[in-house]
């Protein structure tokens, strides 16, 4: 089966060049499109008492993600069609994707620690709502 419009879940992690790797592997002989989402990290979770900086960090978190993702497009060897950068429930964002992008394969990664742990409880709901096929690639743990 050929996919045409492939979604990839990614971090600001290394992990995530793995990812792209994997969805150009598929994306390629079918000329198919890709697409990478990924969650802006929220300045709240690093420190409570830093209030009157948190839109500074909040600025300097989107800068450094927005960098990666170019970095992960950069490297890809393969043209990504789009990129997105969300906040909130990760899943939500994802199945509103697939439905008006024309999405018909998520990828996420799935190990059980630092970020990914977060998206691998999004990926049982993507996995469990999902009207799309669902790629879960394990991704090795240090």
């Amino acid at each position: 089966m050929s996919y045409s419009h492939l979604l990839v879940s990614v971090a600001v992690s290394p992990e995530s060049h793995q990812l792209v790797a994997r969805a150009v592997s598929i994306a390629r002989p079918a000329n198919a499109r890709i697409s990478l989402i990924t969650l802006a990290a929220e300045p709240e979770m690093y420190n409570q008492l830093a209030a009157p900086m948190l839109e500074d960090i909040r600025e300097v978190l989107q800068e450094e993600t927005h960098q990666f993702l170019q970095e992960l497009v950069e490297r890809a060897d393969y043209p990504i069609h789009q990129t997105v950068i969300a906040t909130g429930e990760l899943s939500a964002h994802i199945l509103d994707i697939c439905q008006k992008e024309n999405i018909d394969l998520v990828i996420c990664g799935n190990h059980n620690q630092s970020f990914f742990s977060r998206a691998a409880c999004s990926a049982k709901s993507i996995v469990s709502s999902s009207q799309v096929d669902v790629l879960l690639v394990p991704l090795g743990g240090n």
